[in-house]
């Protein structure tokens, strides 16, 4: 992707389960390019779950990636 200059975003609902692994990603809108699209990276993060009742609960996550190339 960066020796073709492709740059832009990707926005994924992540399901995250009671014990903050994701238990589903889902590709909402991508600006195009295939090497961009992050699930796999998604699929094996670690999130803080939401909490109701002082309780780990399962929820969605809405995450907005943006992939920007910059001189190193």
């Amino acid at each position: 992707a960066r020796q073709r200059g492709e740059e832009g975003s990707v926005v994924l609902d992540v399901k995250v389960a009671a014990n903050g692994r994701a238990s589903g990603v889902t590709l909402v809108t991508s600006s195009g390019f295939p090497a961009l699209i992050a699930l796999g990276g998604a699929a094996q993060a670690r999130f803080n779950p939401a909490m109701r009742g002082g309780r780990p609960v399962e929820s969605t996550a809405r995450l907005t990636l943006v992939f920007r190339l910059r001189d190193l």
